[in-house]
């Protein structure tokens, strides 16, 4: 508090000196008028005096109360932009979940909300949302896919979000804006304790689709692909910012005006705050436009009274002057007593005020401008920097040199709200919002700085950025950060960089480990093969978890190939050298190894170059495991088996696609007592992107290879049953159909069931459909080709086996195969004019299985001889290019 002012001090000390010349006159009453006059004279003097301190005092009082309470309001309403602030992190928490990943799962939705437990910070969170946008016959629409926390948010799953009028508005102004927007208070879905609908308010940040920002309002609106939203009790949210002091201090109203004005908050809803209040301002946030109204409290220790009055005082002090001409000697000690209480009272104000500002939470430190050393710090500012902080250079807090430099400089700018790093007196570091500013306190220049501790803030986001660039297991870089580095040793390359190389490994056997010993076991194989594989690698070189048991290496500045394969090498050997113990259990490990030498400037894509490193793992494993073999464009062997690798992925979309297409080849009759109708096979045809139909021979190779076959099969399966009436255009007079069945497909013993179950639901007769399977699948898998061909002709379904006599041991087993048609290797009946011992095969062929009451089927006829010489052996039919082009089934044809 400042002092009186000089000019009222004369009038209080004035007196004394002259009562101390007056030797014991005092102490004896005035003799004539003059003694009254002057006792009058001092009792007026004394009286106005005393009425004018008190006066100044309680308006001082006063002044100080509404300054108190101004900056009460002042840091509630900071509060509120803090609370607000905090939810912005967490916004920004969830937009970092769906940037990291563009495949959210429910799974890592529910896992990431109880890493980040904001329940914790924000108790008035009702919902944590994601809304995806989707398009139909209606139009758009925003639906509610993913919610957290579940319990209680049931009716937020499917929820159209366009529904919501507020709550759609705050969506488009979020995807318009590409930030923050906070939607008007509405009723929520959810109710509370009472049954009612809960208060609420929401807070959005749009979702855009890969790529870089959308630079434009057009381009948000195209790349938005679905929004999160934060559902707050709004009531709860805005009074979960105020301290119980200024709730009980002030009194606050927080209203929506952005257009009509909505009450938000009341801290005291029985009484209205007159007018505007002693506090207004409107906050801008989201969007929206809020006002915060608050009325000042007087604070009850603080009310002004005749106990803190100088008036009393100021009486006594007249009458003390009144008779100072009766008591010479008392007078001074008693003006000198009365002074030092009334500087007393002074300084305990002034300390009140200087208590105010050791409460605060935020760092406060003054310095003097010309030396930088600090005179005052409050005791937020003693706990974090260190008791003995008067005294020390303002530039010595700070790691930062830019903020040194600053304060160096007499000249330079005002800092606000910069990021730095401050020093305790320990040398402890920690994370602070930095404001600092030039003042003047009684015309000496002084620097003002204000800090606010963020290290929480900033190790959050730091997690956050460690989750989304590492693997959650083993820790090293995720997919996602290593095809980054990886671009960037492309792009380092492309500009003159020696070459780099990927290195592409997969574990050998290890479903084996899972399957004998549990995923426990597998997860801490791959955290030690981790830690193996780390020790081994140089310091800039990257590795990364790409998934499952497989990793990728980057070895930047390689140089050579050589050089390259060597280092490939020393790493699968320490990988082999590794022995994993587990539960008494002991696993040798191996990994085959596929590499690939970064060294054209361009033209290989960052997922051609994946490919490549995949096509020589493969080669790796195909040659025995536990190998390196480094990709080359020279090989014939890589070269096929990329094609295949190629014909593999074109497959895996080729139904939903619409590529895949049937048709039919029809036999002819040899036998004249045929009794009619048409039987067919059916063949499988890809229609590649120009429209050309490919065969199977192109494309069943890696169908064999990639485990697709039993895909295909059902396809064909589902498809055949569902249009039996239309695979040929005689309809429903069609005898027979015969549909082509891989090996893996018979491994199934759940095909036999479904075929079954198509049959029923399609209403075919059992005995129109012929299911083939060749000689070599049947020998490979006797037993359960046996069980399936029971299975199927037990509801009158008929079995053929094609290729006949390509086996050595075909007569043998013949008769141990439930099988109601063979067809004879091709390769006989072509022969057959020329060479004896073809003709003798097809003889005996047609013999044996007309021996056991089976019909012979000729495959690959070519000519009119042929034909002849097999009506002469009793074969029954003949199919073959030269008697039936294969045509598409009717109900495929454009």
């Amino acid at each position: 508090m400042s002092q009186p002012p000089a000019s009222s001090l004369p009038a209080r000390t004035a007196p004394l000196p002259a009562a101390a010349a007056v030797d014991g006159a005092a102490t004896r009453p005035p003799k004539g008028t003059w003694t009254g006059f002057w006792v009058l004279l001092t009792l007026v003097l004394g009286v106005g005096l005393t009425l004018l301190l008190h006066h100044q005092q309680r308006a001082r009082q006063l002044a100080a109360d509404h300054a108190a309470m101004h900056e009460l309001a002042d840091k509630s309403y900071a509060a509120l932009q803090a609370r607000l602030s905090s939810s912005e992190l967490l916004m920004r928490a969830v937009q970092t979940l769906f940037i990291a990943s563009d495949q959210v799962t429910d799974d890592d939705f529910a896992h990431f909300y109880e890493n980040l437990r904001p329940r914790e910070l924000f108790p008035s969170l009702v919902a944590l949302a994601y809304a995806a946008r989707e398009t139909g016959p209606d139009g758009e629409r925003y639906i509610t896919r993913r919610v957290q926390p579940l319990a209680g948010n049931e009716r937020l799953l499917g929820l159209d979000i366009s529904q919501q009028g507020r709550n759609m508005a705050a969506l488009v102004a979020a995807r318009e804006s590409d930030t923050f927007s906070l939607s008007g208070p509405f009723a929520l879905v959810q109710v509370g304790a009472d049954g009612r609908r809960i208060p609420g308010v929401t807070l959005r940040l749009p979702i855009y689709s890969e790529g870089a920002p959308p630079a434009n309002a057009q381009q948000r609106s195209a790349r938005l692909v679905g929004s999160i939203a934060a559902s707050f009790n709004v009531s709860e949210w805005i009074g979960s910012a105020f301290t119980a002091d200024a709730l009980k201090r002030l009194q606050i109203e927080v209203s929506d005006v952005t257009a009509a004005p909505q009450p938000l908050f009341d801290s005291d809803p029985g009484a209205a705050i007159a007018d505007a209040g002693d506090f207004l301002r409107d906050l801008h946030y989201g969007g929206r436009v809020w006002r915060v109204s608050m009325l000042y409290r007087p604070h009850p220790e603080r009310a002004f009274g005749w106990s803190q009055s100088l008036l009393p005082s100021g009486l006594l002090i007249t009458l003390l002057l009144a008779t100072l001409v009766w008591s010479v000697a008392g007078t001074q000690r008693r003006a000198v007593e009365l002074g030092w209480r009334m500087s007393r009272r002074y300084r305990e104000s002034e300390e009140r005020f200087r208590a105010l500002n050791e409460l605060l939470p935020a760092l406060v430190v003054l310095a003097d401008a010309d030396n930088g050393r600090v005179t005052y710090a409050n005791q937020a500012s003693r706990d974090r920097l260190g008791e003995d902080l008067i005294g020390r250079a303002l530039p010595e807090l700070f790691q930062d040199a830019a903020v040194q430099h600053w304060l160096h400089d007499p000249q330079g700018v005002e800092v606000s709200r910069v990021d730095a790093t401050l020093l305790s007196e320990s040398g402890q570091r920690f994370w602070a919002s930095v404001s600092i500013a030039r003042v003047e306190l009684d015309g000496v220049p002084k620097l003002l700085m204000v800090a606010a501790d963020i290290t929480e803030q900033r190790q959050l986001n730091e997690r956050l950025s460690h989750q989304a660039s590492h693997d959650a297991l083993t820790h090293l870089y995720n997919r996602r950060e290593f095809e980054r580095r990886l671009a960037e040793a492309m792009a380092a390359v492309a500009h003159g960089a020696p070459p780099a190389a990927l290195l592409y490994i997969d574990l050998d056997q290890f479903k084996l480990i899972n399957d004998t010993s549990g995923h426990m076991a597998g997860d801490q194989l791959l955290t030690q093969l981790a830690m193996v594989m780390r020790e081994q690698l140089g310091p800039h070189d990257v590795l990364a978890r790409l998934g499952g048991d497989e990793f990728g290496v980057l070895l930047p500045n390689i140089g050579e190939r050589a050089t390259a394969e060597a280092a490939a090498e020393q790493l699968r050997r320490r990988i082999d050298g590794y022995v994993f113990m587990w539960e008494q259990r002991t696993y040798s490990i191996s990994a085959s190894v596929g590499g690939v030498l970064i060294d054209q400037p361009d033209g290989v894509h960052l997922h051609e170059l994946f490919a490549q490193a995949d096509t020589a793992c493969y080669m790796a494993k195909e040659m025995g495991r536990n190998r390196v073999h480094f990709y080359s464009e020279h090989d014939d062997e890589t070269a096929r088996r990329r094609s295949e690798m190629e014909w593999a992925n074109r497959l895996r979309w080729a139904a939903d696609e619409g590529r895949l297409l049937l048709t039919y080849q029809e036999l002819t009759p040899l036998a004249p007592a045929d009794r009619g109708g048409v039987r067919i096979e059916l063949l499988l045809r890809f229609r590649d992107e120009s429209g050309r139909l490919m065969v199977p021979g192109a494309f069943m190779p890696a169908a064999e290879r990639y485990g697709l076959m039993p895909t295909i099969d059902r396809w064909v399966i589902e498809t055949a049953l569902s249009h039996f009436d239309q695979l040929h255009p005689l309809g429903a007079a069609l005898r027979l159909a015969t549909i082509n069945l891989s090996g893996a497909s018979v491994e199934d013993d759940a095909l036999a069931d479904r075929i079954i179950e198509l049959l029923s639901l399609h209403r075919v007769d059992p005995g129109r459909v012929c299911f083939e399977i060749t000689e070599t699948v049947a020998v490979r898998h006797l037993s359960q080709v046996a069980r399936f061909m029971q299975r199927l002709r037990a509801v009158g379904c008929k079995v053929a086996l094609d290729d006949f006599g390509a086996g050595m041991s075909s007569f043998g087993y013949l008769k141990n195969l439930p099988v109601d048609i063979i067809k004879i290797d091709g390769s006989f009946i072509r022969d057959m004019l020329d060479d004896p011992v073809s003709y003798a095969m097809v003889r005996a062929a047609t013999d044996i299985g007309h021996q056991i009451g089976l019909t012979v089927v000729a495959e690959w006829v070519t000519s009119e001889p042929v034909m002849q010489a097999l009506r002469e052996l009793g074969v029954d039919l003949a199919q073959g290019f030269s008697l039936h082009m294969p045509e598409l089934v009717p109900f495929q044809r454009e």
